[in-house]
């Protein structure tokens, strides 16, 4: 079992920017990979994704424009910038393959500040 740990989160003011890793204990090369998040109180949903190659990229509305999914599959590593952060960013986020086969990490804690 492919095995997933996130990394990168941390106590950010608004505004501010940081980058999340993703690294698989499995290769990465063979898959599409996405980032989701899940809020306290709500669901995990989807924030980004790439395909194998990172030649396709899609992204949440919410998101769009601030946040960008890269991928470096040498390194079996999925990355997430997030600029211009918003409060409304704060969650845990979870790295996965699209359509979460994998099984899920512990995830990295992002808490945006107002």
């Amino acid at each position: 079992q492919v095995q997933l740990v996130e990394s990168g989160g941390g106590l950010v003011q608004a505004g501010g920017s940081l980058r999340l890793s993703c690294v698989a204990s499995g290769r990465t090369s063979n898959w599409a990979m996405a980032w989701y998040r899940q809020a306290p109180g709500k669901e995990r949903q989807f924030v980004a994704y790439s395909t194998w190659n990172g030649g396709t990229t899609k992204y949440a509305d919410s998101v769009k424009g601030r946040f960008t999914i890269s991928r470096d599959n040498a390194k079996n590593t999925v990355y997430l910038q997030m600029n211009s952060l918003k409060p409304e960013d704060t969650a845990i986020y979870y790295c996965n393959t699209d359509g979460g086969v994998w099984a899920w990490g512990q995830g990295t804690q992002v808490t945006v500040s107002s």
